[in-house]
C-alpha cells in the first residue's frame, strides 16, 4: 500500500492525532520487545542498513553499494534479507536462474546480481548459513528494528525530500520507533537526495539533546545508470510500485524525459499479465517507451518483461572517500 499522506504532512492532521495514541502503543511495544531481547553475536561482522521510517528510502541500493565496495575490496559479502513479498520463509540462498519475485520478493533478486544473497525470516538461521557457505561479511537489508542479531555496523537510511514525515509513530505516521530512540543504536546515517529538512542539524540537535554522541552522517544521491541517456528526450510511460513512485517519476524528468503519463501502484505490487499489456498498449498508443524501476521488473510476468525498459539507479557518494571510512574497520 502506499504511505496516506497525512504521513507526511505536519502535525496538523486531525487523523494523525486522533491515531497518536496507539502510536505511543506501537512505540511502546516495540522498545519492550529491544529491552527484552538478547542478540545473537554472530562469528562473522554484521553491518545492517535500515531506516525509521516504514517506505522506500534508499535502502536497497545503499545495501548494494556497500557490498559491492565491500566486494571490490577482496571481501567475500553475502547479502541477508527477510524476502518480504516471497512466498518463501528460508533460509534459502537465492538462484537467480530459478527463483522468482514471488518466491523471494523483488529486493533479495537484485541483490542477487551483486553477491550471493540469503532469505531467512528468522535472521540467525539466515547469517548462519551464510556463514557456514563461506561469508566473511553480511550486509543486512533491513532489520533495523530486529533485535534477534548483534549488529556491528548499524546505517541509517533517510530520505532528503520526506525526513522523517511528520514525526510520529505508526500509524499517526510512518516512523518505526523514535528518531532518538532509533539514532540511539545507530553508527551513521546517509542522507540521499536534496536535504530539504536540515537534516543534518536535526540529528546533530537530538543527540545533543538525549546526551548520545552523534552519529556520522553521510549524504549521497541516487544516479541514473549510463543506459538511461538513451531516453533523453524521449517520449515515456511509467510505472512503479516502489515506496514513493514520485521519486522514480521525479528521476525521469532529471534525466529529461519527455512523460506522456505515469502510474503508479502500491510497494511491492504483484503485476498481473492483464495489467502490464494494458500498460503496453498505453504506451504504443501515445508512441512512448514504456519504462520502470529494476525493483519493478523484476515482477514483471516473464513474457512481458522484454517490452519494459529498465531505469536502474546506483547511489552517488557526496564525497568518495565517504564509503571507505565508513567501511575501514571491515576492511
Amino acid at each position: 500500500m502506499q504511505p496516506p499522506d497525512f504521513w507526511y504532512h505536519q502535525r496538523g492532521s486531525m487523523l494523525s492525532a486522533l491515531l497518536a495514541p496507539v502510536g505511543w502503543i506501537y512505540g511502546l511495544a516495540g522498545a519492550v520487545r529491544q529491552d527484552r531481547a538478547e542478540p545473537w553475536q554472530a562469528p562473522i561482522p554484521i553491518i545492517c542498513v535500515g531506516n525509521l521510517v516504514a517506505g522506500g528510502q534508499g535502502k536497497t541500493p545503499t545495501a548494494l553499494s556497500i557490498g559491492a565496495a565491500l566486494k571490490a575490496k577482496g571481501k567475500n559479502i553475502h547479502f541477508l534479507s527477510r524476502g518480504y513479498g516471497g512466498s518463501l520463509s528460508g533460509p534459502l540462498q537465492i538462484d537467480p536462474a530459478s527463483h522468482t519475485a514471488k518466491d523471494v520478493g523483488d529486493e533479495p533478486l537484485l541483490l542477487a546480481e551483486v553477491a550471493p544473497t540469503w532469505i531467512s525470516g528468522e535472521r540467525r538461521s539466515g547469517a548462519e548459513a551464510a556463514h557456514t557457505t563461506g561469508a566473511e561479511i553480511i550486509v543486512m537489508d533491513d532489520g533495523f528494528q530486529n533485535p534477534s542479531v548483534k549488529k556491528d555496523l548499524s546505517i541509517i537510511v533517510v530520505d532528503g525530500e520526506t525526513g522523517f514525515g511528520n514525526g510520529r509513530l505508526i500509524p499517526a505516521g510512518p516512523l518505526r520507533e523514535g528518531v532518538a530512540v532509533g539514532l540511539s543504536r545507530a553508527q551513521a546515517v546517509v542522507i540521499i537526495g536534496e536535504d530539504r529538512f536540515n537534516l543534518h542539524a536535526t540529528l546533530i540537535d537530538i543527540a545533543q539533546s538525549s546526551n548520545q554522541a552523534p552519529v556520522d552522517t553521510f549524504t549521497a544521491r541516487l544516479k541514473p545508470d549510463s543506459q538511461a541517456g538513451a531516453l533523453i528526450d524521449q517520449k515515456v510511460y511509467a510505472f512503479a510500485g516502489i515506496g514513493r513512485p514520485k521519486k522514480f517519476f521525479n528521476t525521469l524528468l532529471e534525466i529529461g524525459c519527455d512523460i506522456v503519463g505515469a502510474k503508479a501502484f502500491d510497494d511491492h505490487h504483484p503485476y498481473t499479465e492483464n495489467e502490464i499489456a494494458n500498460l503496453i498498449a498505453t504506451a504504443k498508443q501515445e508512441g512512448a517507451t514504456l519504462v520502470t524501476t529494476a525493483k519493478d521488473h523484476v515482477r514483471l510476468p516473464a513474457a512481458h518483461k522484454k517490452d519494459v525498459a529498465i531505469v536502474s539507479v546506483t547511489l552517488d557518494w557526496t564525497d568518495a572517500s565517504a564509503l571507505d571510512s565508513l567501511l575501514m574497520p571491515f576492511l
